[in-house]
């Protein structure tokens, strides 16, 4: 079976065509621009050219069927015929409470998505849009809606809730949803199968470390807490976002500057983080060189970002009464080895030793940890779209 997993964002349309017999990828590409001057899809296929195709995308709907006609090109395609394709599977941002596992999209699922809208407001439309445009161009194949929050959703009310008046998570559903949760949901699956850890008896923590990160506590194989919250917002240092912080600093930024907290929130989101403490990129390799030249600020960026992590694991290993596992993954877990042993060197108390050489892995599965550790620790490459692939063949053979 051949399963197509779509990722739309607001200008563009991710997608990778997975032979799920042996999940290997047949073809990937990415329609990038759309709406936009200068539009442009890029495909490559196993074994063949890369095809780029500069052209006019007015909509999602042009860009989706651009991504047919590719993947039925003579010359540069993998099918001879749509039928081939058993299911397409969408990211979609957030489905509030109502969804903890992926679901054959009808018009019910359509509203969850839409009622989310205020709770996502730059992917849930984006995700929508690019349903709709995979339904219009291929009626017959099911189309499976694969939620980044589902993963979460196991998470006891003790951990989702906040601390404010009941009412407010009633009337509005207030309170955190975690995100990052298909990357989350692979790389604990991962963890189990490569540590040969038993999944009803085991304790893992993913960090999933990018210019956006989470960190997840999964017990015996269910999300029992996660960083980031109502919104990707909370938690960990990031690249433009703040994480945690006294939400008192708003109201006080406010009096001083004459802010509005939508000119705060835009602050938090895209102008804090490593950027806003350093003064010099988002990007953590700057940052890291900026260090590296005597930089004070950049310094402290990075030292926030490691003890933010390295606290975020001790709360979690305490949430769990104990830890198994801890997994790094995403672009700087899976690369950056400087920044994995600095966080594990807050962690002696758990007995985590860190083997130098088996450190400077990038990019490949392996354990770095020693084999006296008390603690595993590994790097995974992280997989959303084979995640995706594979709930979505799940439910599709039911």
């Amino acid at each position: 079976m051949k399963i197509l997993v779509i990722n739309c964002g607001s200008s563009s349309l991710k997608y990778q065509l997975i032979d799920m017999e042996d999940e290997s990828v047949l073809a990937k590409g990415l329609c990038e621009r759309i709406s936009i001057e200068g539009s442009k899809l890029t495909h490559e296929a196993k074994g063949k050219e890369k095809m780029v195709i500069e052209a006019p995308m007015k909509d999602h709907q042009v860009a989706a069927d651009m991504v047919i006609k590719a993947l039925l090109d003579p010359n540069y395609g993998v099918i001879k015929n749509i039928s081939e394709i058993s299911a397409v599977g969408h990211r979609v941002l957030h489905g509030g409470k109502y969804y903890s596992d992926p679901v054959i999209v009808d018009q019910n699922v359509k509203k969850v998505i839409k009622d989310c809208y205020d709770l996502g407001p730059l992917h849930n439309p984006a995700n929508l849009t690019g349903i709709n445009a995979c339904e219009a161009a291929m009626p017959k194949i099911p189309q499976v809606a694969v939620f980044d929050t589902a993963f979460h959703q196991t998470m006891p009310e003790k951990a989702y809730l906040y601390a404010i008046p009941y009412e407010y998570y009633e009337k509005y559903n207030i309170r955190r949803y975690g995100f990052h949760g298909t990357s989350h949901s692979y790389v604990s699956k991962r963890t189990l199968q490569v540590s040969g850890l038993d999944p009803k008896n085991s304790k893992i923590i993913v960090a999933h470390l990018g210019n956006g990160g989470s960190l997840t506590a999964v017990l015996n194989g269910k999300c029992v807490d996660t960083s980031m919250g109502l919104t990707p917002l909370e938690g960990l240092v990031m690249g433009t976002r703040s994480g945690d912080l006294d939400p008192a600093v708003l109201q006080y930024i406010s009096h001083k500057e004459g802010t509005t907290i939508d000119d705060l929130l835009t602050m938090l989101n895209k102008e804090s983080g490593m950027l806003g403490v350093s003064g010099v990129s988002s990007d953590f390799r700057d940052v890291r060189k900026a260090d590296n030249e005597g930089n004070h600020r950049a310094k402290v960026a990075n030292e926030m970002f490691v003890y933010r992590t390295a606290k975020y694991i001790g709360a979690y290993t305490a949430a769990m009464n104990g830890v198994d596992a801890i997994t790094f993954t995403a672009g700087l877990g899976e690369n950056d080895g400087q920044m994995r042993s600095l966080i594990c060197d807050h962690l002696g108390y758990l007995g985590v030793k860190i083997d130098p050489d088996r450190n400077k892995i990038k990019g490949k599965e392996a354990l770095i940890s020693t084999d006296d550790s008390k603690v595993k620790v590994y790097v995974l490459p992280t997989n959303e779209e084979l995640s995706i692939a594979q709930q979505t063949l799940e439910l599709v053979q039911r």
